[in-house]
């Protein structure tokens, strides 16, 4: 019984780790960067919302500032021919089960932002921000073939940052931030009925088991801003990870519900990011920008969960580090109006070895595209739309990784994409 019981609650708090690690840690936190894909995020500082990649850039902007604005991210995820094969020890009767085509497992939504930014003087200008930087949601139907993998996934946090930019020389400008994050997640999936005289599980037999737990704790970011000349200017920001230790716990629906109940704990690793960016300004119209990024997901080395039952598992996990380019180029067509555009690379973290259907992520190409519309000296205006498009994702699970024992074997093929549309509105005071 104890056995089945780490095994279902590793395989029901993966989803945490699952929702990171495959791009859902979510860039779009600034409307105007999403239309050049995010290029020159670290060095622009064309808005205060540039602050999230780099605080320093925080020095450019002077007097008190606000930036208000959301994205609404409507991702498509498609299983096909999805095949499990339910082989557990003890289980004289293995299910082999199709799903054939499954439908969109993803929802639309949409993630608020909010910057603020006070120049105390001609050195020190104070920032704080409000941001969404992870997110998502799948959900499949009770009784499709990978049920035992998961059926429900549903990932959000929030992140309130106070930031402080110093300008040391005229060319160099320094920044920190602190970041503050809450993290909740709900999550479902089936599980086998135990069989107690045989060891094994009750053929035919399943329970439902539905997890929630939250948490907050405390990173950092840094950043530097380089200005060349007044053409010319590079950036780099670091956002720490931030090591959270979930708490909630674990309830069944059915015959295990007396049972197998309690409270649990998992701690799992957000991981650091780099990111180093150039702006240039060719003349009065054109000016083009690059972004490289690295994400550190190879902290994620283990998940280890413990119940107040007695429950206390360890799970080896395979994730790594990914890189992220792009470039874009901007146009102002006169004082008031400028376009923008941009291309991206991003890598996913997870291998086809690993991936699981709570989040069947793969590569990704980005296209984007932007208008800005200053108004007055107070108000100006961003939209940004960018659409990825991502490899064909596969899914091959063959029950031989720590913790999927009691979920068997899963293959399936995914087809994804998402469109991302965002908007800002912003105000000098």
């Amino acid at each position: 019984m104890k056995k089945l019981l780490t095994l279902t609650a590793v395989g029901t708090i993966l989803v945490c780790s699952d929702a990171l690690a495959s791009g859902f840690n979510l860039k779009e936190q600034s409307a105007a960067a999403q239309g050049n894909a995010f290029a020159g995020a670290t060095a622009g500082a064309e808005d205060i919302s540039y602050s999230y990649f780099n605080p320093a850039g925080l020095t450019r902007h002077k007097g008190t500032k606000v930036s208000v604005g959301g994205t609404w991210i409507a991702p498509r995820s498609r299983a096909k021919r999805a095949h499990a094969d339910t082989i557990i020890p003890g289980d004289d009767f293995p299910g082999f089960q199709d799903s054939g085509y499954t439908g969109d497992i993803v929802h639309a939504a949409v993630a608020p932002a909010m910057y603020m930014s006070h120049q105390l003087d001609d050195r020190f200008t104070l920032g704080l921000s409000l941001n969404v930087p992870y997110g998502m949601i799948t959900k499949y139907n009770d009784l499709w073939a990978g049920r035992f993998h998961g059926t429900l996934s549903k990932v959000t946090t929030v992140t309130v940052t106070p930031m402080v930019a110093y300008k040391a020389t005229d060319e160099l400008s320094l920044g920190a931030g602190l970041q503050m994050q809450y993290i909740k997640a709900t999550l479902r999936n089936a599980t086998r009925i135990p069989n107690q005289a045989t060891g094994g599980v009750i053929p035919g037999l399943e329970d439902k088991a539905r997890l929630e737990g939250d948490t907050f704790d405390i990173g950092y970011q840094l950043g530097a801003l380089y200005e060349l000349t007044p053409q010319t200017r590079f950036g780099v920001g670091y956002r720490s990870q931030i090591k959270h230790k979930l708490k909630g716990d674990i309830e069944f629906e059915g015959l295990m519900r007396d049972l197998a109940n309690q409270d649990i704990s998992a701690r799992l690793t957000t991981p650091a990011n780099l990111t180093i960016g150039a702006y240039h300004d060719i003349n009065d119209k054109w000016s083009v920008m690059a972004e490289f990024g690295r994400t550190y997901w190879s902290s994620f080395e283990e998940l280890r969960i413990k119940g107040d039952k007695g429950l206390d598992n360890v799970t080896e996990e395979k994730w790594k580090d990914t890189t992220f380019y792009s470039i874009g180029a901007s146009y102002k067509v006169d004082d008031q109006w400028k376009l923008r555009a941009g291309f991206a690379v991003d890598q996913s973290a997870v291998g086809q070895e690993y991936r699981t259907p709570r989040i069947p992520d793969a590569d990704r190409l980005w296209y984007s595209a932007g208008v800005e519309y200053k108004y007055d000296e107070k108000w100006t205006f961003n939209v940004g739309y960018t659409y990825i498009r991502a490899d064909k994702g596969k899914v091959k699970l063959n029950g031989m990784h720590d913790g999927d024992a009691a979920r068997g074997t899963l293959h399936a093929d995914y087809e994804n994409d998402i469109h991302i549309l965002a908007a800002s509105i912003n105000y000098n005071f």
